[in-house]
């Protein structure tokens, strides 16, 4: 259990207390003295047993910024997925808030959502709580939940929102799935490449050297390649580690993905991958934000923000600018190839027969399908030619060490 205190406090209080279901519960609070923490302890109706002050600087600070878990789609799907059982059950929301605080396995959502309950047992609603979190909960997740309790269906709501991100994981999980083989292939590529010129070659090319003659053409290059490896290396492992920083920091920048998002989905192979994957997300968000009740202009403006796409983004703010001037969702949606035309007619008829949710969630079950699909072809295509690209790079080096050794004979004479 967390409470949030005077907003100008200083210090910092850990705390133990016991509720009213006899459990002991840890937290912490922000407050001027030790007085105003057991006052609001009190006037939350549980016993205070311990009060200490914390020291939330310097070094203890850094352990606790980069020694939290992070908390993943993954956590807040399961998390929906309970809270919305509970409901269901009959349990009041605050105590089915406080025994998933509890059980959590993540210690960084533990902490929100004790946040959380004090803050709905302080007289907020549950998307109000959540939205002070904005860096954990997403906008859809919260607009969700803020229609699920003025509609009086919250329960339902959860459901829609932890049945979303399931999908959602699935989704991500399948093309992780799909990428981890190639990826480790080609970084085992370039290791094993970079390993050979750097501290084999170099054996090679002084016994080469001692024999004395001319070595063949592939040999030459293979050891200027060499020569050149010894300052190439350090250049491009500095520089490696200097983009990835960099791309960690800038890569959701505005300007960035203005120019990463549009090649993404040109790319050979896997453009169409990555087109597939953000119409999925498209109609998957879209769909559920409308069965919610969620108004459709602001769903248009959450779904182009949670597209992970620019371009997806781009035709979500041209279809809300069309909603917004009296015409329809899927006339902007033609001029924005990233839309299949299916995509576009599918719209426009469940616009026509009010049936837009069921004809979005339709949409996202059948490209899901689709990328799981297309995953496995490319697994199926990728994995026999990067071993024969490995294969192909290793043997060609091997073979041009070993020429002059054909003619080993000549050169001792």
């Amino acid at each position: 259990m967390t409470v949030t205190a005077n907003a100008n406090a200083s210090r910092t209080y850990e705390y133990t207390v016991r509720n009213k279901a006899g459990k002991v519960v840890k937290g912490r609070v922000e407050a001027p003295n030790q007085a105003a923490v057991a006052a609001r302890l009190r006037a939350m109706n549980v016993a205070p047993l311990s009060i200490s002050e914390v020291s939330t600087t310097g070094l203890n600070r850094e352990i606790q910024l980069f020694g939290g878990k992070k908390i993943v789609l993954k956590d807040l799907a399961i998390m929906s997925r309970q809270l919305a059982t509970m409901i269901n059950s009959g349990l009041s929301l605050l105590r089915a808030l406080n025994i998933l605080a509890e059980q959590t396995e993540n210690p960084a959502l533990a902490k929100v959502l004790f946040q959380v309950r004090a803050d709905v047992e302080a007289g907020l609603a549950l998307s109000a709580a959540l939205s002070k979190h904005p860096l954990v909960f997403p906008p859809l997740m919260i607009n969700m939940i803020k229609a699920g309790e003025v509609g009086g269906f919250l329960d339902q709501v959860l459901v829609s929102v932890a049945e979303n991100y399931e999908n959602e994981v699935h989704l991500r999980q399948t093309i992780k799935s799909a990428m981890t083989y190639p990826v480790v292939v080609f970084a085992f590529a370039i290791l094993a490449t970079a390993g050979m010129l750097i501290f084999i070659v170099p054996i090679f090319a002084q016994m080469f050297a001692d024999l004395g003659g001319a070595l063949p053409a592939p040999t030459r290059v293979l050891v200027a390649m060499s020569e050149m490896m010894k300052w190439l290396a350090p250049v491009l492992l500095v520089g490696g580690i200097a983009f990835g920083a960099w791309w960690r920091k800038h890569k959701n920048d505005e300007s960035v993905r203005r120019r990463v998002d549009p090649v993404k989905l040109k790319v050979p192979i896997f453009g169409q991958l990555f087109r597939k994957v953000a119409v999925a997300r498209f109609a998957r968000n879209f769909g559920t934000m409308v069965h919610a009740g969620v108004p459709i202009l602001q769903a248009l403006e959450i779904v182009g923000e949670t597209s992970g796409n620019v371009v997806v983004a781009d035709a979500a703010a041209a279809v809300r600018d069309s909603v917004r001037s009296g015409q329809s969702l899927a006339a902007p949606l033609n001029e924005h190839p990233v839309f299949p035309p299916m995509v576009v007619q599918m719209i426009s008829v469940g616009e026509d027969t009010g049936a837009l949710d069921e004809m979005l969630a339709k949409i996202a079950q059948f490209y899901d399908q689709e990328v799981e699909a297309t995953t496995q072809q490319l697994t199926s295509l990728i994995e026999p030619l990067m071993i024969a690209v490995l294969g192909g790079i290793v043997g060609s080096m091997i073979i041009a060490l070993y020429m002059p050794i054909f003619s080993i004979f000549d050169l001792i004479e």
